[in-house]
């Protein structure tokens, strides 16, 4: 008698607590996915876009020299990293699409 592969003996059979095995997963699913994290990503974007202009158009502020810069500094980096996030997400579809390649967070959550 074998289980996923397994030889296991007639009365172990009995015992063994049964492990529901998800269904996989479809394209569709997952190609939701991916689109939808491109759209978080790129209204990410959006917002770090709005703040770094919103801080730049503000110079001179008025606040003492190193606050003014290091605001400026800060809503770069922001921008950066959520423009980053949104090519990583547009990465992930064209892969997915192209390629068929999961993403691991995908494969490893089941979803």
């Amino acid at each position: 008698m074998y289980e996923y592969g397994v030889p296991i003996c007639i009365e172990c059979s009995g015992k063994r607590v049964r492990i529901a095995i998800k269904p996989p997963v479809s394209s569709t699913q997952i190609q939701n996915l991916l689109v939808n994290d491109i759209a978080e990503a790129t209204a990410r974007v959006s917002a770090a876009n709005d703040e770094f202009y919103k801080v730049t158009s503000q110079v001179p502020s008025g606040l003492p020299h190193p606050d003014g810069v290091q605001r400026i500094h800060k809503a770069s980096r922001e921008l950066d990293i959520a423009r980053r996030e949104m090519m990583k997400a547009h990465t992930r579809l064209n892969e997915y699409v192209h390629s068929g390649i999961v993403p691991e967070d995908l494969k490893r959550s089941g979803t």
